[in-house]
């Protein structure tokens, strides 16, 4: 395993230099390309959070967030579908094993995604599901063996209710069940290919699918991280890794430009040495930040015990920092870059309009802070953490 973890982090190094030389591609194509993708599925990346027994890496959240992180420094799109396909594959430790070892089993070349937004309806049947339903932000769609989609459960056309109010399953599609819309026509992350996708009328065999909120069948370290947790947290990776980018890309910019009118070069201006080290600081102490809470949710994972609203409240607050923190950071860069960070042979340009994307994901958008103010306070946060 620990050679694995390192084999999947050289990847993410090898790839962060490639990945530049392809993002004009991604843009224009809407999407990320199956050449790519299968490059990702083939080196574990869309199966590092899948259990070892089916085949997956299992790595350490902090060797998550690392991977995605250095993805994105290379390309924000390419960061984006690596954090949906391997948050995607945590469903393996939730699914009956009968189905996990039919999407996940020995098979580190399949690529699962999906939506957890209950915009779908599944009608219970002999046997399973009648599902229909449309869902936006399809991430990775057109590169997917399977796909999945939020339903609410009804039965004779009356919605079932659980003892917590109406539950949420998560419906397994094979890809030739679903029908991709091309509907991905956006300011940023335009390679994401984040169309909106549908399904009518699809059977889907009971036991294919995962009730969102309850524990994980395999009962290990990585699996006491809520699916919702380590989404938020592969966001904020994808959001660091955009800043960092930024930083790069003005750090070298600043060694030759002389703004308009100026003998000086930006390097040497005062007001530019400021606010690049203002940049460093938000980086790598929202990154810090979040690798600590990590840890602390480690340690009481390998103890055995279920973390606690505390714990899971920092990991959120973590990754809404850091999301944010790296925005900063990244505004600030461009602001400086002046005229040059507008044209599209400038990468600042693209840094910008990717970050400002995933700033609205629901997992990191601002009301989070409020939710996590409210536990910190001993409030009810009236919301799931």
């Amino acid at each position: 395993m620990n050679s694995e973890k390192a084999d999947i982090l050289s990847f993410a190094d090898e790839w962060a230099e490639k990945l530049p030389a392809l993002s004009d591609s991604f843009e224009r194509q809407r999407r990320l390309t199956p050449e790519v993708s299968r490059a990702f599925a083939d080196a574990g990346v869309f199966h590092m959070l899948v259990p070892t027994q089916y085949g997956g890496l299992e790595v350490h959240p902090k060797t998550f967030t690392k991977v995605l992180r250095r993805l994105s420094e290379g390309d924000g799109s390419a960061g984006w579908n690596a954090m949906i396909g391997s948050t995607t594959g945590v469903l393996s430790a939730s699914l009956p094993i009968e189905f996990a070892k039919e999407i996940y089993g020995d098979k580190p070349g399949v690529l699962t995604v999906g939506v957890t937004a209950p915009l779908g309806k599944a009608e219970i049947v002999e046997g399973g599901y009648r599902v229909t339903g449309r869902w936006p932000f399809g991430s990775g769609a057109q590169n997917a063996d399977w796909i999945s989609g939020g339903c609410f459960l009804f039965e004779n056309g009356q919605q079932v209710i659980g003892e917590h109010g109406p539950q949420s399953h998560l419906m397994m599609f094979k890809a030739d069940q679903v029908n991709i819309e091309d509907t991905w026509h956006v300011a940023g992350l335009k390679g994401t290919g984040s169309n909106h996708f549908n399904v009518s009328d699809v059977f889907v065999p009971m036991g294919r699918s995962v009730l969102l909120g309850k524990r994980t069948l395999i009962q290990k370290p990585l699996y006491q991280f809520p699916l919702l947790g380590l989404l938020a947290l592969g966001v904020s990776s994808v959001s660091l890794g955009l800043g960092f980018k930024a930083l790069k890309v003005f750090m070298d910019l600043a060694g030759v430009k002389s703004p308009t009118g100026s003998n000086r070069k930006l390097i040497d201006r005062p007001a530019v040495q400021s606010e690049v080290a203002k940049s460093i600081a938000d980086l790598e102490s929202s990154e810090a930040y979040m690798h600590a809470c990590i840890d602390e949710a480690w340690e009481v994972a390998i103890s055995g015990e279920k973390l606690s609203l505390d714990i899971k409240s920092k990991l959120r607050l973590a990754a809404v920092n850091a999301t944010h923190r790296s925005v900063a950071a990244v505004d600030r860069l461009y602001q400086l870059g002046g005229g040059t960070s507008i044209y599209e042979s400038n990468e600042l340009q693209r840094c910008f309009r990717d970050i400002h994307v995933t700033t609205q994901h629901i997992m990191v958008a601002s009301p989070i802070y409020e939710v996590v103010g409210k536990v910190q306070l001993g409030l009810d946060p009236r919301q799931p953490i």
